[in-house]
């Protein structure tokens, strides 16, 4: 494996890995942290970090999944709470009455793609196998939020949403807002096809030239990275507090999981944002 980012840092590399974003950690108040697929106890073609309940794996190796992802990484792991991702857009308000949702209790709601809180010791999660992971931290409400943008999830403005949501419930500016995107596939290998891009160039606000690439036979290549950046900066985020994951899920299948790379046979990661107690 050779890992190579100028964004991100892989740590405890020889046991239980995990990325960080190295402008989040630089935020003293949150803790967070992106899986990778090794260092986990599952077998066969979730070998070896696979975070998914729902994909067919033993339920026990995913459990002790975490909790060796959250030894790893500084979580507690009775203070997760999981999303229940269907590609829409709706945004859950999280409080620490939801600890253990979609992890040691059932998912309570059928659709939720972000999830936002404002309280210390309650431990976001959500899931990744190409899709966009969006991080948000306010820096001045101490508010924070994690989103999963697919190509359905981006049309739909999820972190247009996700901004909205915490401007009205916590008083968050967005010119206070630390983002981060990524990991996903990238523009390098996200072949996307016509009904696909129509989608992406309606979105008129934005500048597709720099996202959306004909390749000819109907054919793009897309960049879910930078149509989630214009989404936010169009949102008030500062260009400056944006960062962009360098790694390509399906470049680095050897260290992350890619749907695509697979083929469908994979496991699943996962991103995790907390503010500390």
């Amino acid at each position: 494996m050779n890992f190579q980012s100028k964004t991100m840092t892989l740590n405890n590399a020889d046991t239980v890995p995990y990325l960080t974003y190295d402008s989040l950690r630089e935020i003293s108040f949150i803790n967070h942290a992106f899986t990778t697929r090794l260092g986990g106890v599952s077998e066969g073609i979730f070998r070896s970090m696979n975070m998914a309940f729902n994909r067919g794996d033993n339920p026990g190796h995913v459990t002790e999944n975490y909790r060796r992802f959250c030894k790893s990484a500084g979580f507690d792991f009775d203070s997760l709470v999981a999303s229940a991702q269907v590609h829409e857009t709706n945004v859950r308000v999280v409080t620490s009455k939801d600890k253990g949702v979609g992890i040691t209790k059932p998912r309570d709601l059928p659709s939720v793609d972000a999830l936002i809180t404002n309280e210390p010791g309650v431990t976001l999660v959500t899931y990744y196998a190409d899709c966009t992971p969006l991080f948000f931290v306010d820096t001045k409400r101490k508010a924070i939020g994690l989103a999963h943008a697919g190509w359905r999830g981006t049309v739909g403005r999820i972190g247009e949403k996700v901004i909205e949501k915490m401007t009205a419930l916590y008083g968050t500016d967005p010119k206070d807002i630390k983002a981060a995107v990524g990991p996903a596939i990238s523009v390098c290998c996200y072949e996307v096809d016509e009904p696909v891009a129509e989608q992406f160039r309606k979105l008129s606000d934005l500048d597709n030239s720099k996202f959306l690439f004909p390749k000819g036979g109907g054919k793009y290549m897309l960049n879910l990275l930078e149509a989630n950046k214009q989404i936010l900066t169009a949102a008030g985020v500062l260009n400056e507090n944006i960062t962009l994951s360098d790694l390509c899920t399906n470049c680095n299948s050897d260290l992350l999981w890619s749907h695509r790379a697979t083929k469908g046979e994979r496991g699943t990661m996962s991103a995790f944002l907390s503010i500390e107690n």
